[in-house]
């Protein structure tokens, strides 16, 4: 069953509904469900698919020229082509005034080893095919390859195309639509282990519970997400020790780059070219001070893919005893009562998430635009009247540029309720902020409810949310 994904539908049924030639990209990171979408649109549509491989220029001729034939001469095996133009010419021979979708899946598996294949793809879109009603979805994983060799000024290809797609993970809405059966707690866990990611979740099965499924994807050694981080990075990275490294120090919270190259002992130069790779292929992202974007010394790096971050959290500890056969045990008495803890900062992400939205809609009295996490020290006085500096941060930070209004919120995940420390807490941080901006709402998240004291609090502008909030 194809599940979300309907702005991108939209999106490529008006391509497909304008006449004419026309060419939509199609990129995002692996297992991001590309593929699936382009699938799902074209099942009514006469399409020439081809999904390009590793196999060199010669043989991906070869695999697309039978893609070719099989559509516009089915049943005809004895046609080939000794070059891209002799195939091209084949179709613009044979698609007669129909509507054609022409896709080529993984297009950088071809067009790395071919020079040529983008320059004679943007020469057949001017000339040639100029008067057909052919529609081409060119598709790719490899971001940088994508957005330089495709999307870019210096692309021959550049200007010809109608529209373009950056898939993006789903998010905890959608997410929750793999699982619709599943609690609202449940439902948040998934899209922890998994990220959003459509492949990962596509593997759950709601018939089982969260923890047997994450038991059998990340604790047996057939699971299909045991192996799925070094899978990964080694189908995008050469030489993966440093980068395995660097990965590792991110996950256990070490999110500065002279930090991270101190951990691991190489030149900075050479963290941030690994870096650079891995915010390329979408596994990493630079967290920035919401209100001090440009100051270079509040940017941290975080893992962007969640199932990245469970599996460098529990996996490498647990190897030999997963190898033994004992993963569920170890799930039982090590995994399962640091789930919450796991949660905290993928809670947060889908609290900043529902928080943009509803201030898209003005719900807080003010037209959000954009949410994040603040970060910096406070002054505190003791109960001895002694004032001492220690750091802080605000988990939602949502600007509204326009009426100079900002929207702040905590996140808790646990299994205790939110009490009155925490919402004096959050308004004494909140007062850091207020040089800048008049502080709209004040919005606490919490898993497990709030403590009594709450009941007496008479405030309109502060805001007590659960999970099951959410989700409604």
């Amino acid at each position: 069953m194809f599940i979300g994904r309907e702005r991108e539908l939209a999106s490529l049924q008006e391509f497909y509904d304008k006449d004419g030639i026309g060419m939509t990209v199609i990129y995002g990171r692996r297992r991001i469900g590309k593929s699936t979408l382009i699938t799902e649109f074209v099942k009514d549509k006469k399409t020439i698919f081809y999904t390009a491989t590793k196999v060199g220029k010669k043989r991906n001729l070869e695999l697309f020229s039978k893609q070719v034939v099989d559509l516009l001469m089915p049943g005809v095996d004895n046609i080939s082509f000794n070059t891209i133009e002799a195939v091209f010419d084949f179709i613009d021979k044979n698609i007669r005034d129909e509507k054609i979708i022409l896709v080529i899946d993984e297009l950088p598996y071809w067009a790395e080893r071919d020079d040529a294949l983008l320059s004679i793809l943007q020469k057949y879109i001017d000339t040639v095919w100029n008067d057909k009603n052919l529609k081409i979805i060119l598709c790719g994983s490899a971001l940088s390859f994508m957005e330089n060799k495709v999307l870019s000024e210096k692309s021959p290809l550049f200007g010809r195309r109608d529209s373009q797609i950056k898939l993006e993970t789903f998010n905890y809405v959608d997410a929750a639509k793999f699982v619709p059966n599943y609690s609202n707690e449940d439902k948040a866990i998934c899209y922890g282990i998994t990220g959003g990611v459509a492949k990962y979740l596509s593997l759950i099965d709601s018939k089982k519970s969260i923890d047997a499924n994450i038991v059998r994807l990340f604790f047996k050694t057939d699971g299909y997400l045991y192996d799925e981080t070094r899978n990964l990075l080694t189908q995008e990275f050469s030489d993966i020790s440093i980068v395995n490294n660097i990965v590792e120090q991110i996950a256990s919270g070490v999110n500065t780059l002279n930090t991270i190259a101190g951990k691991i002992g190489e030149k900075e130069q050479t963290v941030l070219y690994s870096l650079d790779k891995l915010i390329n292929v979408g596994l990493v992202e630079k967290k920035k001070c919401i209100t001090e974007e440009k100051n270079k010394k509040k940017t941290q790096y975080v893992l962007k893919d969640y199932m990245f971050k469970f599996w460098y959290a529990f996996i490498p500890k647990a190897t030999s005893v997963i190898e033994m056969g004992q993963g569920d045990v170890y799930y039982t008495k090590v995994v399962k009562p640091d789930l919450h803890s796991f949660m905290g900062s993928v809670f947060e992400e889908m609290c900043k998430y529902y928080t943009l939205m509803r201030g898209i809609e003005g719900e807080y009295g003010c037209f959000v635009t954009s949410v994040g996490t603040w970060w910096g020290v406070e002054n505190v006085t003791d109960k001895n009247g002694n004032i001492r500096t220690q750091s802080a941060d605000i988990d939602v930070v949502a600007l509204s540029e326009i009426d100079k209004k900002v929207v702040i919120g905590e996140c808790k995940f646990k299994n205790e309720k939110i009490d009155k420390g925490i919402y004096e807490t959050l308004l004494r941080r909140g007062k850091l902020l207020t040089a800048k901006y008049k502080i709209s709402k004040y919005i606490f998240f919490s898993l497990s409810g709030y403590t009594d004291w709450f009941e007496t609090l008479s405030d309109e502008d502060v805001l007590l949310l659960t999970l099951d909030s959410l989700y409604m």
